[in-house]
């Protein structure tokens, strides 16, 4: 495998690391020449993470319970824990967000930053000061429109991430689309993952599964179905689905694990919290009907 590749995008204010699987876009806004010293730290820091985490691999790809030995691979376990007592969750279900949160504190501590902020594959950690803001369009794995992310300071929110059936990695339920906010990345990561999961309807004969292994030789889910196909389904169907999944993202939010979800599925909608993406995402759905 190649080494990390690191390179300015065309706009010269962004920053964009890869390395196998890894993929981030990076921004920071801060005094005259923050920029450089903030890019330079992520790209130093960048050079072990992919290293790290393989040297690890055996035991991130388990059932979360052991503590591992990296700081990256110790954000993942701290955001799955908390839900290994429900369901099976590897700590992968958070390497994602942990990766955005670690090149993320690598940049704030090089340099004072107004603003930064890690997108890793739409899994994204933030650093905002007073006065700072940061706003995204949340799309999905084909270009839907899932609304829009608004954060200022003041708001509990450092971590937004998205999970789907269509996204980078494998799922057990149908979902379109989760997107979570949460105080941390690797939180949201995880959440949005497992809330995903489980917006499904179990032997429906139009979804198409398969062994997560069959598809992925090395997957952590190991023969546990993953969905590869979602055919027809009614409109009832579609919101049968969608509140399993919003019975999990109301005890997240309930025990104070996220902020706020949306759950897309097939053109339907639902929200839990009263955050910025919800109150967007409740705007579009009064809008649709």
């Amino acid at each position: 495998m190649a080494g990390p590749v690191a390179r300015l995008l065309p706009d010269g204010e962004r920053l964009h690391l890869q390395h196998g699987p890894i993929d981030l876009v990076i921004g920071a806004d801060g005094v005259a020449g923050a920029r450089a010293l903030a890019f330079q730290a992520a790209v130093a820091r960048f050079e072990t993470v992919l290293t790290e985490l393989v040297a690890e691999l055996p035991l991130l790809r388990r059932a979360v319970g052991e503590r591992p030995s990296g700081v990256i691979a110790q954000r993942m376990v701290a955001a799955t824990l908390p839900h290994g007592d429900r369901v099976f969750v590897t700590p992968m279900a958070a390497v994602a967000g942990a990766v955005a949160e670690e090149i993320l504190a690598a940049l704030c501590a090089a340099t004072p930053l107004e603003r930064a902020y890690v997108n890793n594959g739409g899994d994204i950690a933030l650093h905002l000061t007073p006065g700072a803001r940061f706003a995204i369009a949340v799309a999905g794995p084909e270009g839907q429109d899932f609304g829009r992310v608004d954060l200022a300071h003041a708001d509990p929110v450092r971590g937004i991430a998205t999970s789907g059936q269509r996204g980078r990695s494998l799922s057990l339920g149908i979902a379109d689309g989760v997107t979570v906010l949460a105080a941390t990345a690797a939180v949201a990561d995880a959440a949005a993952t497992l809330i995903a999961n489980e917006i499904d309807l179990p032997d429906h004969p139009a979804i198409r599964r398969l062994p997560a292994c069959e598809v992925q030789a090395d997957s952590d889910l190991g023969e546990r179905l993953v969905v590869r196909h979602v055919g027809p389904l009614s409109f009832e169907e579609v919101g049968q689905a969608l509140r399993r999944g919003e019975n999990v993202a109301r005890q997240m939010h309930e025990a104070g694990q996220i902020h706020a979800a949306a759950l897309f599925l097939r053109g339907q909608v639902i929200t839990v919290g009263h955050g910025n993406l919800g109150l967007v995402a409740a705007e579009r759905e009064r809008q649709r009907a």
